[in-house]
Parts: C-alpha cells; structure tokens; sequence
C-alpha cells in the first residue's frame, strides 16, 4: 500500500523535523523517502514542507494535513487491530525503553517468559537511563517514572502505586548508624543518581501534615540506576530508590529500609508512546503482561 506508507512517512517526518530520520525509522532509503514525499505533494498539490540544507519544517499547507492525516491513520489503524484481533497469533516489532537498573534486574528476565508465550513478536530494547525522545527516535514504548512532560504522549499505568524507598546495607548501617529521622540524612553519606546532568540530590518525605525535604550530600553521583543501587549494595551509603528497583534486596536482607514511618515519594510507572493509534497488538500484549508482573511486587513507600 503506496499512498499509506507515503502518509506514514509524512508524519513521521513532521514529528521529528528530519527525513533522514523517518526514513530510516521505516527501514528506507533517503531517496526513496524523498521521492515519496514528492509523490504525496503532487497528488495533493501542495508543498508539505519547507525545505533548506539543514532543516526541515511543515508548511503552512502541511501543518493542515497532518492533524487529518493523523486522523485518518488512526481509523486505519483501529481497523488494523479489529482484524488482528480475531488471529490467534500476534506478530511485529516491538522497540521498548527502560531504565538500566530495573530493565537488567526486574524486567529482563520477564521478557524470556513474555517470548516465549509469544514467539511472532520480536522485541529491540534499549536499556539505558538516558531519556530517549520518542517522538524522534524508533522506539514503540518507553517505561518511564511520573508523568511524561509532553502532553501529546499517551501515558499507560503499569505500576501506579510505587513509592521511593530510603535504604541502605547492614554493614553501612553497623559502621555509620541507622537514621531516625530524614533530617539526620545530612550526617550521612547519601548516593544521588544523575539524570540528564540534573543531579537528584533533594528528597522529600511526608508524616501526616510535616513535609520535610532534605538536601542531601554524598561522595558518589552516578548517572545509572543500576550503579547507584550496586554501590548501596556494596555498603557505601544511602539510598533513596524507587521501591521496584530494590523490592528484591529488602527482601532478601541485603538492603534495609529506614524511616518507615515517614511517607516517600511517588513514583509511578508508566509505559509511554507516541499516540493510541500506535499502540498495535503486540504492544497491548506487552502492556498486559507488564501489568500483570509488576502487580506482583511490593511497592509500599
């Protein structure tokens, strides 16, 4: 289908300002990107975009048929998924964004069992802290905490109740000793994780009507979740981590929670994409069972 996969080119092209970027999201050529769009503005009359040697915006005439395009992408894509829905077998691609330490320790091994019940679809995953557009990027879904800042993304609860969990390790506790309070954080030495060089070195804690936030202060800040919570681990100091990324080492004993009664933050997680009309099959199935494991960890804060 030519003129569909010239309309979906469009607005790729629209959302990331690049043709060379909605191209290779939709594995083609530069070239044949450009003669499409040419394509679609013959037929149409006229020009979609204005052009010039190192950007590329919509016209005025563009800027108007994109929100229909959209529209009319939308429909195709709900009667796309009435069809698939009667076929036992959901198959595609699924590109999914997560954080490094819950996407190695939490969510990968899932996904084995997610394959396995689902052998058609194949998943690209990008496991990183760093924030991917997903508007410019050829990723599907991206796991995120807290609502996303954009709001023409579409934001679907998987884990809305989990809180950030104050810990640290028995031997950091035995040698440095267990605060009562979060005020006594100041005298401890407190691990902050970096994001987007925004360095996450203020926490706030809740008992009734108190709020108390404390700045806190450390000799590690570290850009990755998954070595923010190895050096807790590794007794080197505080922690103030979102309760699925520790629920595992509160278990087992190997991290400790402090100021219980004290009221941590929230931190909901969420899987975010682009628009509804994105969401085929395969990632409703993976929205599904995402639900369905994350429903299974503790997450009190």
């Amino acid at each position: 289908m030519k003129a569909l996969s010239d309309l979906q080119l469009f607005v790729r092209a629209a959302q990331s300002s690049s043709l060379s970027e909605a191209a290779r999201t939709l594995d083609m050529s530069p070239a044949t990107a450009s003669a499409a769009i040419k394509r679609l503005e013959a037929e149409l009359g006229a020009p979609l975009f204005v052009r010039s040697t190192r950007h590329l915006r919509l016209s005025p005439e563009g800027e108007l048929f994109l929100d229909d395009c959209r529209a009319g992408l939308e429909i195709l894509e709900q009667a796309h998924d009435r069809l698939s829905a009667g076929h036992q077998t959901v198959c595609g691609t699924v590109s999914l964004s997560m954080p490094s330490d819950l996407g190695r320790n939490v969510v990968l091994p899932w996904l084995h069992e997610f394959q396995r019940r689902h052998p058609q679809i194949l998943l690209r995953l990008q496991v990183s802290d760093r924030l991917t557009d997903i508007m410019r990027s050829a990723v599907d879904l991206a796991l995120r905490y807290g609502d996303p800042p954009d709001s023409t993304l579409v934001s679907l609860a998987v884990c809305p109740d989990n809180r950030r969990v104050l810990c640290a390790s028995p031997d950091y506790l035995a040698r440095h000793g267990t605060p009562l309070s979060p005020r006594e954080l100041v005298r401890h030495n407190c691990l902050c994780f970096m994001l987007s060089e925004r360095i996450h070195d203020h926490w706030t804690f809740m008992r009734g009507s108190e709020i108390v936030e404390v700045n806190v202060r450390g000799r590690f800040q570290c850009d990755d979740g998954d070595a923010v919570r190895r050096l807790a681990l590794a007794g080197e100091g505080v922690v103030y981590k979102s309760g699925l990324d520790v629920a595992a080492d509160l278990r087992s004993g190997a991290l400790v929670r402090l100021c219980p009664d004290w009221q941590t933050e929230a931190a909901p997680l969420n899987l975010i994409c682009p628009g509804r009309r994105h969401l085929r099959p395969a990632m409703r199935l993976l929205h599904s069972f995402l639900v369905d494991r994350f429903s299974t960890v503790p997450v009190s804060g």
